[in-house]
């Protein structure tokens, strides 16, 4: 049976099609289909190093993120073990990414969620859209009291900060510190219906006006653009180890 209708703006795909476009790429990779259990228990026994990379954010996750705002299964890092099929290894090193700015696909409650007028500018810097459907993400302020329950649920040593140069030309950064729930100031991040009344308290730090695409070390950020790493490092409590200001591997800085 066919389900017609379903997206009205898009073609009906017949069942031929959609058995030639799996043979065709199905046969280029079929080979690879093995026991990826044994690759990465044999990989790990040799000493080689692993990388799993996550999906999806802290607050995305099924078990301890906002839910029913989540993906219908675990983003945390300890999963990764379970989810990769590497179980007789304990992962050793576990790095939070996080942006310079907060932002946010689908709905859900968004504290720091910024009026879309300032959002837009930023969503088109940043090039905020989705990887795979290309929807417009939300954009919001910096948000440390999200961030610092997500690094802890995840069990980071250290963070990467991303886009920082996305910020450049702003004349004012604003970094949420608390949430006001019910006239109560609260730095710990609280169940979903409290984060649908919750408002954010913001510091102000100054922005910064250069092109730092080029930078290469830490000191040779704008002052304000120091600041504001910093700021954000005192205020999560996790350690930045990585600071990057442009999309190729030369633009990561080593803090």
């Amino acid at each position: 049976m066919l389900f017609k209708n379903v997206y009205q703006s898009k073609e009906v795909l017949s069942p031929d099609d959609i058995l030639k476009w799996v043979n065709n790429f199905g046969d280029k990779i079929k080979h690879l289909v093995c026991d990826t259990t044994e690759i990465l228990e044999d990989s790990a026994s040799a000493g080689k190093k692993i990388l799993f990379e996550a999906q999806l954010g802290s607050l995305r996750d099924i078990y301890f993120g906002i839910y029913p705002y989540t993906t219908s299964s675990c983003t945390l890092a300890s999963y990764a073990p379970v989810g990769g099929g590497l179980f007789n290894k304990r992962i050793d090193k576990v790095i939070g990414v996080m942006k310079s700015f907060s932002s946010c696909v689908g709905s859900g409650p968004f504290v720091t969620e910024m009026p879309e007028d300032e959002a837009g500018q930023l969503r088109e810097i940043a090039f905020e859209y989705g990887a795979a459907t290309g929807r417009p993400r939300r954009i919001g302020h910096f948000d440390a009291v999200a961030t610092k329950y997500g690094a802890k649920i995840q069990g980071v040593d250290e963070i990467a900060l991303t886009k920082l140069d996305s910020l450049s030309g702003q004349k004012k950064l604003m970094i949420c510190t608390d949430y006001e729930i019910n006239g109560k100031l609260h730095k710990d991040f609280p169940l979903t219906p409290a984060l649908e009344i919750a408002k954010p308290k913001y510091i102000e730090m100054e922005g910064w006006s250069e092109d730092i695409t080029k930078c290469r070390k830490f000191d040779e950020l704008p002052k304000a653009a120091q600041n504001y790493v910093n700021k954000i490092e005192e205020l999560i409590g996790y350690g930045i180890k990585y600071v990057s200001v442009g999309p190729e591997r030369e633009s990561l800085i080593v803090k």
